[in-house]
């Protein structure tokens, strides 16, 4: 019988004998070292040594008399069978032969290691069933970090046998169907990394909430890998789109800065239970991000190597050695919840109305829950949890799990996406809120809440149980659309999920959405930001402190809200509107007050073309222009088109499409393409001469209607007279469209109107309009009743 086997002499067919996590490490090792995946060395014992252990002095049978007959929906009962067989394993002798081959295989790692005296140990669990595509343990059994001397790994060994028996594990293996029997446990003794003073976390090559497949989603903190899988702590978030990264182009999608407010290091013990602790980062490390970003893209290349190996979405945890500066790879395994949903199939959650905001934080699952809330601190606290209620608590891990799949949400103050709490939640399908910070202190025991993750990467407490509906939508049942349905897309966090609905690109992605949700500060304000007051200053700075300069906080956050959505779309066009903030709305930003006029009809004033090609904004709209072309020339997403709101006169017109130029973004090259929005009466009458300079219109019916009807739709003593079905608007579209159809160039219209009016939507695909664009909740119906139309008509 083998006790022992090397990492090297391992790979996925040994499973059986050490494990999914254990026959990973053995896989990469033996085959992704030379490709780039950088993986510690080690060793890993068997199943066979396992049941060998198990069956000295009669301990299975034992084991077996107590939890075959155990009901683990009695939580009490379950705590006391597990500690009973707990304790049974970790005082039982090793098997003399498994003791020796221990000793001597952690020997030879020690004398052949580059640092004998410094280095230390981690002792991981790895279940013959684990880690498989149909199954996730998701952090069941224990590991141990920083261990050294043998007597603490041997220690640490029967620890981790004894954690096949947690409470968590045991329930774990009823529910899915496993004997407790068929399942045997291996433990790995892998090389630390250093990443206690350096960083760590968790990617996955998908994207855990909407399944979107082209981007990798990685996590980062400080210290130890173990409190962002715990939850402990609010990581950095990176978003890396594959396709660029293929091609050697600049490939973040996204950065967030994460809380990171503890990290778990050393201590100076090196026995299991005491070798770790969590101390507080420094406030100033803090708003910093914990990788750079040339080791995010180094990370994701390793992450779609071992993909590309594995040939599916992958779930990878790494670590970055703060001494020798290296990224490793320390675990993968399957992804085993979103990649296994039927992509055919959408499913959307709406939620009726809202109410009072109670708390938020990251939102897990696009789902929504509601039921009264339940405040625990602690899991002997468990038995009074009633299914159906909302779990609310500080962290979860796994010896919560018997109640978690009882709940009808869960939120936490701590934790990001990757966290224990974000795992399980998916997994049983059930929405969650992590790393709110303040639920424990905000939700009271007894209080009806609903908690909505439906509503983008933020996740909502609302006060009360509100209505909602489930949405699902058939992709492979939709029938040609007689015009392209394309799609209105505000915010970037949900680009990836708004995908995954019907379309056919992107009619509308505003700039001001991204600028205020990605920035909210006046460019200006950053731009000039040494001629700030002292308190004003304080405040941007805490905001960008993460970024090297004020402008390249902007540049580069607005290049990843626009990067966001169109890799979401690719490779369908993306109609970006350059920043249509009115002189009221600029002023609301941070700082906006000392630069904006007061006007009395700021919808008429300052904005759009004017206000771009005025010299007090020039230098702002350089901003916009520098991320744009970002985007584009740099990261490849070619797909990206510019359109320019509220161009009321051709010299605008000219004076636009010159300084678009004048900033590399010139109509053709590269293929772009520059699209004027078609909401003046003016750009109808002169509609020919308009499209001299712009490559076609995209028709805002709102602003068309207001100003071909002179009224304002917000005044209540008109606003019923608002119709885009009126005979002078639809006058105004019938000459827009005409002029695109002679010029041979785009036209497509992306109002509202379409979605709330059948028979203008019926007319538009007459007049032969290209394309409609609408918002998300409305695109399935419009496609599907156009459709029926266009068959009837045949």
């Amino acid at each position: 019988m083998t006790n022992v086997l090397w990492f090297n002499e391992l790979g996925m067919n040994d499973v059986a004998q050490v494990g999914g996590k254990n026959a990973s490490l053995g896989e990469m090792v033996s085959n992704l070292s030379g490709a780039g995946v950088s993986v510690p060395r080690g060793f890993a014992t068997t199943a066979d040594a396992y049941r060998s252990f198990l069956a000295h002095d009669g301990l299975v049978d034992r084991i077996r008399a107590a939890v075959e007959t155990l009901d683990v929906a009695d939580v009490a009962e379950l705590a006391r069978v597990g500690a009973a067989v707990r304790n049974w394993i970790e005082t039982q002798e090793l098997p003399a032969d498994l003791e020796a081959d221990i000793r001597s295989a952690y020997q030879e790692l020690v004398e052949t290691d580059p640092q004998p005296d410094a280095v230390s140990w981690a002792v991981r669990s790895s279940a013959t069933a684990e880690d498989l595509p149909d199954a996730s343990f998701a952090g069941q059994q224990e590991t141990f970090l920083n261990i050294s001397g043998i007597d603490n790994i041997l220690a640490a060994v029967r620890s981790v046998f004894a954690s096949l028996y947690n409470d968590r594990a045991i329930a774990y293996r009823v529910h899915h169907g496993f004997d407790h029997h068929d399942v045997a446990l291996s433990v790995g003794v892998q090389r630390m990394v250093r990443s206690d003073i350096g960083a760590s976390g968790v990617m996955f090559t998908i994207d855990t909430e909407s399944g979107f497949d082209d981007a990798v989603f990685i996590t980062s903190s400080y210290g130890l890998g173990e409190a962002v899988v715990q939850g402990a702590v609010n990581p950095d978030e990176f978003y890396v789109y594959k396709p660029a990264l293929r091609a050697n182009r600049p490939a973040i999608l996204k950065r967030a800065v994460g809380e990171k407010a503890i990290k778990m290091v050393y201590t100076d013990a090196k026995e299991a239970g005491a070798s770790t602790v969590f101390t507080d980062v420094d406030v100033d490390e803090r708003g910093q991000f914990s990788i750079t970003d040339a080791e995010v893209e180094d990370l994701a290349r390793q992450a779609l190597i071992i993909q590309d190996h594995y040939g599916r979405p992958m779930d990878i945890e790494w670590g970055r050695d703060g001494l020798d500066g290296k990224l490793y790879i320390l675990q993968a395994r399957p992804e085993t919840v979103v990649s296994r949903v039927d992509g055919n199939v959408t499913r959307r959650f709406v939620l009726e109305r809202q109410s009072d905001v109670i708390s938020t934080g990251r939102a897990i699952g696009q789902k929504i829950g509601a039921g009264e809330v339940s405040v625990l601190t602690s899991i002997d606290q468990m038995a009074s949890f009633r299914a159906g209620d909302v779990l609310v608590a500080d962290m979860t891990d796994p010896d919560w799990e018997p109640i978690m799949k009882l709940a009808s949400a869960i939120v936490t103050n701590r934790g990001g996406r990757t966290c224990h709490a974000a795992i399980i939640a998916r997994e049983l399908g059930i929405p969650a809120v992590v790393g709110t910070g303040d639920a424990t202190a905000q939700l009271t025991p007894g209080q009806p809440v609903t908690v909505s993750c439906a509503e983008g990467d933020t996740g909502f407490v609302y006060d009360g149980l509100l209505p909602f509906e489930e949405v699902i939508t058939r992709l492979d049942d939709m029938p040609e659309a007689p015009t392209k349905i394309m799609m209105n897309v505000g915010t970037p966090d949900q680009a990836f999920s708004f995908s995954k609905i019907p379309n056919r690109g992107v009619g509308l992605a505003r700039l001001e959405f991204i600028i205020n949700r990605q920035i909210g500060i006046h460019p200006r304000a950053l731009l000039e930001l040494d001629t700030l007051d002292a308190d004003l200053q304080e405040e941007i700075n805490e905001r960008i402190g993460a970024y090297a300069s004020p402008r390249e906080y902007f540049v580069k956050r607005v290049a990843e809200g626009i990067s966001m959505i169109g890799a979401a779309f690719a490779p369908e066009k993306v109609i970006v509107r350059l920043s249509d903030f009115k002189s009221n709305e600029y002023a609301n930003l941070v700082g906006g007050e000392l630069y904006e006029p007061h006007e009395e009809n700021p919808m008429l004033g300052y904005r759009g073309a004017s206000r771009y090609i005025s010299e007090d904004f020039r230098a702002c709209f350089d901003m916009e222009c520098e991320a744009i072309r970002y985007v584009r020339d740099e990261m490849g997403l070619t797909n990206i088109e510019i359109m320019v709101p509220f161009v009321r006169t051709l010299g605008e017109a000219a004076a636009v499409t010159e300084l678009l130029a004048a900033n590399g973004l010139r109509r053709g090259e590269n293929g772009l393409r520059v699209i004027m929005m078609c909401e003046l009466p003016s750009n109808a009458v002169l509609a020919d001469e308009f499209l001299e300079y712009f490559d076609g219109f995209s028709i805002g019916s709102n602003d068309m209607t207001q100003l071909t009807l002179g009224l304002d739709r917000d005044s209540g003593l008109v606003a019923a007279t608002f119709d885009e079905r009126d005979p002078a608007v639809r006058k105004m579209l019938t000459m827009a469209i005409e002029a695109c159809r002679r010029a041979g160039k785009y036209v497509g219209i992306c109002g509202q109107g379409p979605s709330d009016h059948p028979d203008l939507a019926d007319w538009l695909v007459e007049q032969g309009i290209e394309s409609m664009s609408l918002n998300p909740d409305t695109v399935v119906d419009t496609w599907l009743r156009l459709a029926q139309l266009e068959t009837a008509v045949k």
